[in-house]
């Protein structure tokens, strides 16, 4: 009896070992199915859509000083397609958004989320100010490009097709509008994009520099 369960035991270590290595990997290339599923995911327009979402982002917490980088997302094709077609309304059907995914490239979008704070606010001390104390001018609008940013697989760094930046404002009902933070976002092509694991390094001009690693063998 006890020779037979080694041996089953054996049996299946063997399979697991001869399992492909995608089967531990986030999906790509999508097949028809996973696009159906990633489609009827996005169109229940409803909590169960943000919080499939929400599970590829990683919250974090408030630094002691400098920008506050809230939240980093690594995106792959399936959570796209969830994402994209969340956005359609009225007469989208699945074999519509198998159509328009077939005729893309699939990619992995990164998207970082930077906030201002008390110690790296929207105005700043004008350099060019004779008077004391100084004066104060608003915070460049693309203050984000003097980050550094980079997403590494191992010790490889990645270089994305695409990379944006915009401001994010908030606008009182009485008018005028005040910077708050910014959205990054970079987008490569999943094909040569790492399936299992990536790191994203983040160094903003003050502060601590940040470092998150994203298990990417645990999404789809």
């Amino acid at each position: 009896m006890a020779l037979t369960r080694l041996r089953s035991v054996s049996c299946i270590l063997a399979a697991l070992l001869t399992l492909p290595s995608q089967i531990l990997a986030f999906d790509t290339p999508l097949s028809d199915t996973a696009i159906r599923e990633a489609y009827f995911m996005g169109q229940r327009h409803d909590d169960s859509t943000a919080k499939f979402l929400d599970s590829y982002y990683k919250h974090l917490p408030p630094p002691k000083s400098g920008p506050y980088i809230s939240s980093v997302a690594i995106l792959t094709p399936y959570a796209l397609v969830v994402m994209n077609t969340s956005k359609q309304i009225g007469h989208y059907s699945a074999q519509q958004a198998q159509i328009d995914h077939r005729d893309r490239r699939e990619t992995v979008l990164c998207i970082i989320e930077i906030q201002l704070t008390e110690s790296y606010p929207a105005f700043i001390p004008d350099p060019a100010s004779r008077t004391t104390p100084p004066g104060f001018i608003p915070r460049s609008y693309d203050f984000w490009t003097y980050f550094q940013f980079h997403l590494l697989d191992s010790d490889k760094e990645l270089r994305p097709f695409s990379s944006v930046g915009h401001p994010n404002y908030f606008c009182s009902d009485e008018g005028g509008c005040t910077l708050t933070g910014a959205t990054v976002q970079f987008e490569f092509y999943a094909d040569s994009f790492p399936t299992t694991d990536a790191t994203v390094q983040i160094e903003p001009p003050e502060g601590e520099s940040l470092e998150l690693n994203f298990d990417l063998a645990s999404v789809r």
